[in-house]
């Protein structure tokens, strides 16, 4: 499908990489990782045909399509969510508007015996055959299903997406590429914006997708759930196995000691040739057996060791003043969005020193909670900060708030102050910004980067109280482990939003559960948190929780409800299951007479063409067949509530 061969990328005269060589075939499911900076967006960008080598060539299978999920989006204003994800399907919404301006000319005519009736008539059967075969009678169920397995609501379809934040427009062009049925897919970190419920669903479907998909990602359980092939970018080389993230890191390992043995072994071997050389270099006798053995030790190809780059961030936060005992206090906090109540009646304590995890599927408040704690919005009840409390915030999109013309040296000056104006350049060093690094634009820097950058800036400030939304997206997972070590040494309070099991594993000693407006305390780890809700990762809690809620309301709902519903309660529920089968035998017997239509078409098919009311009522009832499909999941769902 793709064949690279000697591709070079070049920036300010230092190479990304050079001469890189592999292929993309059908099946192919690739996990594309490096530290930030090593060129994976470059790469895809490369194989998008978005920017060209400065060497070397792609070429690729003809009508290959693919598609590409950058990090930078722009949306064409006053689309709502549906019609942008429908933009997924050029072809099939342009035959759509000819099949409707046909069938509206077909009503408005009476001349059925003219010739251009009839043309009409063909131009229908052609235009009906063709949506057929592009999928035309599918699209709107697909495009819901998408949707939806991405966490949008039903009820949210409609909404336009200027309304929505950057992550969940990220989830639209999401939906647009996986239902587009393109050949390769090319995603850069698609996991940051989403919620474990939605990674779990990404997740099945990029596993059974039949094309290529080349993924880049620091979250290393997504990519062992999803990849069959690794490729890392480093040093400007590649290194290429047809394994799963984990199992490569150790496959690496074992190359690398394999070639440190042979390395050693050569070694040993020409140390032991160049001595013989030197005892028979100045003896007549033996002067042409050296000069033969400088010869075949001319001739030896050295064994190289794979280089790896082992640079690393060096970061500690330091506490500026001890504070009280308690740091924060929250009573009876409840915060609404107009009628939407993210959670109610919240207390929480927290003592200095406590390291806390904030847990739970997208929505449930976690950032807001945090949010109200730094008073950037009204909100019912009381919270108290404790004495002397200086707190560092880390937003989840703190990166978006520098300033991109700013260069990395300038952006630290500014916010610094004048007792540590004097160590920026040491605090960028120890954030990997070194050298001439400092004077690049922050336009420039990939995502992981810029992160960094943040968090940098964030230790001009005096700390003793963090507050962290999810401080790990776009880090590499060299950053990430530097960074997790750094805060499981800060002696201050810790207050951490994170999806990312493996980041939280040995980091809290406390866990709160954000779930329907309440938030409910785990005196322990996040293992601890796991082994209490019975459940092996992160991932399965979500599953469980879905699978849970669908039997306890199904296998025991009747015994249930017919104890604790009202009369009235009962009464409608029997209205709903009653409604429930009427719609269900509507559907069978509309299923039936599209069946004989079906029939009709196969041993008549030019009868059937030229007559046009068939076809009007064949479409009517294959649209009364979407309209009580939709009104069936809607009883399901109230009868499940």
């Amino acid at each position: 499908m793709l064949n690279i061969h000697n591709l070079s990328v070049s920036f300010s005269g230092e190479y990304l990489f050079e001469s890189v060589t592999f292929k993309i075939g059908a099946g192919d499911r690739v996990g594309l990782v490096g530290k930030n900076g090593a060129g994976k967006s470059t790469m895809l960008k490369l194989l998008s045909g978005d920017i060209e080598p400065d060497t070397g060539s792609i070429a690729t299978d003809k009508d290959l399509k693919i598609g590409f999920l950058r990090q930078d989006i722009d949306f064409i204003p006053g689309r709502t969510v549906l019609e942008e994800a429908y933009q997924a399907f050029e072809e099939i919404k342009f035959v759509e508007s000819e099949l409707e301006k046909v069938n509206t000319a077909l009503t408005e005519r009476t001349d059925y015996e003219s010739e251009s009736y009839g043309e009409l008539i063909e131009k229908l059967s052609d235009l009906t055959h063709r949506f057929e075969i592009i999928g035309g009678y599918n699209y709107v169920g697909n495009t819901e299903r998408v949707l939806q397995g991405l966490g949008f609501k039903r009820e949210e379809f409609n909404n336009l997406t200027d309304t929505f934040s950057g992550g969940w427009r990220m989830r639209i062009e999401l939906a647009k590429l996986l239902l587009q049925n393109n050949d390769v897919l090319l995603l850069d970190e698609p996991t940051n914006h989403l919620d474990i419920e939605s990674i779990i669903w990404l997740e099945q479907f990029l596993r059974t997708y039949p094309g290529a998909v080349v993924i880049i990602s620091h979250d290393k359980m997504f990519l062992d759930n999803v990849t069959n092939r690794t490729i890392e970018i480093s040093l400007g080389k590649i290194y290429d196995f047809n394994k799963p993230y984990s199992e490569y890191l150790v496959l690496r390992e074992e190359l690398r000691e394999i070639q440190l043995a042979a390395q050693k072994n050569q070694a040993k071997k020409i140390e032991e040739t160049e001595k013989l050389i030197e005892k028979f270099r100045y003896k007549a006798t033996k002067a042409s057996m050296a000069q033969s053995l400088i010869k075949r030790l001319d001739k030896v190809e050295r064994i190289e060791v794979d280089e790896d780059d082992n640079a690393v961030m060096n970061i500690s936060f330091p506490v500026s003043i001890d504070p009280g005992k308690v740091v924060l206090e929250i009573d009876g906090v409840t915060k609404r969005f107009g009628d939407k109540v993210i959670f109610k009646d919240i207390n929480l304590l927290v003592e200095r020193g406590t390291k806390i995890a904030f847990v739970g599927q997208n929505g449930q408040g976690k950032s807001t909670l945090i949010k109200a704690v730094l008073k950037e919005f009204e909100y019912e009840g009381t919270i108290k900060l404790g004495h002397n409390v200086q707190i560092g915030y880390f937003a989840q999109n703190q990166a978006d708030y520098l300033d991109g013309e700013k260069t990395i040296l300038d952006t630290m000056l500014d916010a610094a102050s004048d007792g540590n104006r004097v160590k920026v350049r040491d605090m960028l060093g120890a954030f990997l910004f070194r050298g001439d690094d400092v004077e690049k634009k922050v336009k420039v820097l990939s995502g992981g980067e810029r992160n960094r950058l943040a968090l940098c800036k964030m230790l001009l400030s005096p700390i003793n109280v963090l507050l962290m939304d999810e401080p790990t997206n776009h880090l590499d997972i060299k950053s990430k482990n530097v960074l997790k070590e750094a805060l499981r040494n800060f002696k201050g309070t810790l207050v951490l939003v994170s999806h990312d099991r493996d980041f939280l594993q040995g980091l809290t000693e406390l866990v709160y559960e954000f779930k329907d407006q309440k938030i409910k305390e785990y005196l322990g780890d996040i293992n601890y948190f796991l082994e209490e809700r019975n459940a092996q990762s992160m991932r399965e809690i979500e599953k469980k929780t879905e699978v849970a809620n669908v039997v306890d309301k199904t296998v025991k709902k009747e015994e249930q409800k017919s104890q604790s519903l009202s009369y009235e309660d009962q009464k409608k529920q029997k209205s709903l299951q009653n409604r429930l089968s009427k719609i269900e035998s509507e559907i069978s017997d509309l299923e039936k007479r599209i069946a004989k239509d079906d029939e009709r078409l196969a041993v008549d098919y030019e009868k059937m063409m030229n007559d046009a009311t068939f076809f009007k009522d064949y479409e009517a009832k294959k649209k009364k067949i979407d309209d009580l499909m939709e009104e069936w999941e809607s009883i399901q769902e109230e009868l499940l509530s």
